[in-house]
């Protein structure tokens, strides 16, 4: 047995790994690993990603930089160029991320699950009434970014990012074990609700990236800011940011969720469905 497989034996017991990610001070925790993650030293950043990868099968072969001056470096680390391929398919709404399908399908009215047998209600997590309108009886997808992955996040198609909500809240960790535990997690945790027209069509399409715990941070580039617990600004941001599909939207400081939502008519695209695992640019939905 290695060390890597004792610890990941130890972290898939679920009552230990959510005591170990969720009854600790969650803020303070990721308060700290954000000041860690920034220290620009070669030597602890080799050092902390090596410990990293004991935890996680960290894959940095289609990162644009193989050497890192900080841990956040590694995090929010860009690819290649072509490392990701975006349908060009008009008529596909696809993956703005890396990730794993959670939960997933129709909206029924205004609930939808955040895992089986734990609902919540879209105005619990959007805070708005128009968008709750907009999405009553719609699709989404649940895609969870893991750590290891790339952190960054591209727009799902051509449009507009018409207004941008930021939500204080929690950092509860946003894994299956969690999902299972905590109801209505998505709806406590810090998030931005991300409001985009499509172009063309005029769909509305929503982002909503969620944060976690060691995570509580969102950089979005076209309103040159990063939201996170220190984050002081404005709850409500108006925007007109012009994006196509692909472009970068932002990033997470670490790794956490985002969930993608569409209006009544929308569909999954055939191959997707809980635990596939995505690669931003892949089909999600099909336009009306």
């Amino acid at each position: 047995m290695t060390i890597r497989s004792e610890l990941a034996k130890v972290l898939q017991h679920e009552d230990i790994n959510f005591l170990l990610t969720n009854r600790i001070p969650r803020r303070l925790a990721t308060r700290f690993l954000g000041w860690f993650s920034r220290i620009e030293n070669p030597l602890v950043a080799r050092a902390s990603i090596a410990i990293w990868r004991l935890f996680a099968d960290l894959d940095l072969g289609d990162a644009k930089e193989q050497a890192f001056n900080s841990l956040h470096a590694c995090f929010t680390r860009a690819l290649k160029p072509g490392a990701r391929h975006f349908d060009p398919d008009p008529q596909l709404l696809v993956s703005p991320c890396d990730g794993i399908v959670g939960a997933h399908g129709m909206i029924a009215g205004t609930e939808l699950l955040q895992a089986k047998g734990f609902p919540y209600a879209l105005h619990d997590l959007l805070h708005d009434p128009a968008l709750v309108d907009a999405y009553r009886d719609g699709r989404y997808v649940t895609i969870r970014l893991t750590s290891s992955m790339y952190h960054r996040f591209h727009a799902p198609a051509d449009g507009t990012v018409e207004h941008v909500t930021y939500i204080s809240g929690d950092t509860w960790n946003v894994n299956p074990i969690a999902l299972k535990r905590v109801a209505e997690l998505f709806c406590k945790n810090e998030r931005a609700v991300i409001r985009t027209r499509l172009g063309g069509s005029g769909h509305l399409v929503t982002l909503v990236p969620v944060a976690a715990i060691l995570v509580a941070s969102i950089r979005l580039h076209f309103l040159d800011v990063t939201m996170n617990m220190n984050y002081r600004g404005a709850a409500e941001i108006d925007c007109a940011a012009t994006f196509r599909k692909g472009e970068e939207l932002g990033w997470f400081e670490h790794g956490s969720t985002i969930i993608v939502f569409a209006p009544k008519g929308f569909r999954l695209c055939d191959d997707i469905g809980e635990g596939t695992v995505l690669r931003a640019g892949r089909a999600l939905m099909h336009l009306p």
